[in-house]
C-alpha cells in the first residue's frame, strides 16, 4: 500500500489480486446474491483506491482491507433493512434465488446464532481473523471477543449435534 501510496500502480493490482477473491469469500459468506458481492467486493476496493491518501500503517493492511469490507457490509445491511422497509407488502426484495448450500446444516446453525455471535464466529473461523482484529472490527474489547467466540461455539456445537443450547448460551 505504500508503495501504492508513491506512485506505483502496479503495487495496487498486485494487492487487488491477492485480496479479491478473500475479500469476495467474505461477503459472499454472508450475502447469498453473488451480484451483491462482487459490488461489495468492487466498493471496497473503490474505498481503498479513494482512501489511499489517508492510509497509515498502524496495522497490518489486511487488517486495514478487512475493516472496510466490514464497513461495506454494514452500510449495504442498512440500505437492505430500508429498502425492505420501503417495499409493499408481500413483495420479496431478493434479485436472486437461494443458494442451494442454503439448505446445509451449518449455515442453518450458523443462522440461528445472535447476528453479533455469528459475525465474531465467522470473522475467526472463515475469515482467519485474529482476536485483536475482530476487536477493532467490532468495536469491543479482545477479552470480549473471545468471551462470546466461546460461548457462540458451544451453541453452535450444541445446534450440530441436536442437543439443547446451555443456559447462558444465546440461541
Amino acid at each position: 500500500m505504500l508503495a501504492f501510496q508513491g506512485g506505483d500502480r502496479g503495487a495496487f493490482e498486485a494487492l487487488f489480486d491477492r485480496y479479491r477473491a478473500p475479500i469476495w469469500t467474505f461477503f459472499r459468506r454472508r450475502i447469498w446474491q453473488r451480484a451483491e458481492a462482487d459490488e461489495l467486493t468492487q466498493e471496497t476496493f473503490l474505498a481503498v483506491l479513494q482512501g489511499a491518501s489517508r492510509y497509515e500503517p498502524r496495522a497490518a493492511f489486511r487488517s486495514y482491507l478487512f475493516a472496510i469490507a466490514f464497513n461495506q457490509l454494514l452500510a449495504w445491511r442498512r440500505r437492505a433493512q430500508r429498502d425492505a422497509a420501503r417495499a409493499p407488502e408481500g413483495q420479496d426484495v431478493s434479485t436472486e434465488a437461494a443458494d442451494p448450500a442454503d439448505l446445509l446444516w451449518v449455515r442453518e446453525a450458523l443462522a440461528a446464532l445472535e447476528p453479533d455471535d455469528r459475525e465474531i464466529v465467522m470473522l475467526r473461523e472463515y475469515d482467519a481473523l485474529s482476536y485483536a482484529e475482530i476487536a477493532t472490527l467490532v468495536g469491543l474489547p479482545a477479552t470480549t471477543v473471545r468471551s462470546r467466540l466461546f460461548r457462540a461455539r458451544g451453541a453452535l456445537r450444541a445446534r450440530l449435534v441436536g442437543e439443547p443450547v446451555a443456559e447462558g448460551q444465546r440461541p
